[in-house]
């Protein structure tokens, strides 16, 4: 008999915790761990490369902590290391895991969002210009147009708490200005990078009534029970007891104060270094 195993959710931050959140929510039976590797963060600018290798050490240690199905709930690793795991690295890894990113289902509902068929998209450097999200929006409604701005300063501000201060004000303020002035028909805002979702309610407060603003946890969770409906094979590995545990490769002090701020619940995490 096949070993039962939790969830694996891995992001190279906090972010991450803003899908594990929604997750729990939808599936409140399942057992989940949680991977951040806050010691190399923040992705977003490195190398498609280095995202890769890092990615792959991640899924490696979750498949070892005996997870038969990772979330990366991250975006730039979704965008720069996914495609090559799934096709590359898993068929030797595991014929039976799987690995599932954030791209996919945000594309895949983002045009019935929009009524304008104009969406922006805010991500970190590498995100933005890996041109995942153009890309994969066009397989599902190849007629919405994507206006993108990458926001370099925004991971920084969420992790230190400082993007309600003033000048962290300004920086995000400027940022969603830039993407909203490439065309006055924009009517939807896709915040890919799962960190984004603390800065939800600024955001919106910038852009008006008229624009929705879009996190991507619930998609995913909605998304993931969808996956795991029409997949009973993988539905019947999962560990169902409600628990959750925590990696970090930081300290884990330093993880459990700033985790335990996103999540509004204490966080004991274990250290994993690789």
């Amino acid at each position: 008999m096949e070993k039962l195993g939790p969830i694996g959710v891995f992001d190279s931050g906090y972010g991450g915790l803003t899908v594990l959140a929604e997750l729990r929510k939808k599936l409140p039976n399942h057992d989940f761990i949680y991977f951040g590797d806050n010691a190399r963060a923040p992705y977003g600018n490195r190398s498609f490369d280095v995202v890769y290798e890092f990615t792959l050490e991640a899924v490696k240690f979750l498949f070892n902590q005996g997870c038969p199905l990772i979330i990366l709930a991250c975006n730039t690793a979704s965008a720069k290391a996914l495609r090559t795991i799934q096709q590359k690295d898993l068929p030797q890894l595991s014929h039976h895991n799987r690995v599932l990113g954030v791209i996919r289902p945000s594309t895949e509902v983002l045009g019935e969002l929009t009524t304008s068929g104009h969406v922006g998209v805010l991500g970190t450097v590498g995100t933005i210009q890996s041109e995942s999200y153009p890309i994969e929006l066009s397989k599902f409604a190849p007629a919405v147009r994507v206006y993108q701005h990458a926001c370099p300063m925004w991971v920084p501000l969420i992790e230190n708490q400082k993007y309600e201060h003033p000048a962290g004000r300004l920086f995000i303020a400027e940022d969603v200005q830039t993407v909203m002035s490439q065309h006055d028909e924009i009517d939807t805002l896709l915040l890919a990078c799962t960190h984004y979702p603390v800065l939800k309610t600024q955001i919106e407060g910038i852009v008006g009534p008229n624009v929705q603003v879009i996190s991507q946890g619930s998609i995913v969770a909605d998304k993931l029970q969808s996956y795991l409906a029409a997949h009973p094979e993988m539905e019947k590995r999962l560990l169902r007891n409600g628990t959750v545990h925590y990696y970090t490769s930081e300290t884990p002090q330093v993880f459990n104060e700033k985790a335990s701020y996103f999540l509004q619940e204490e966080v004991a995490a274990r250290h994993h270094s690789f």
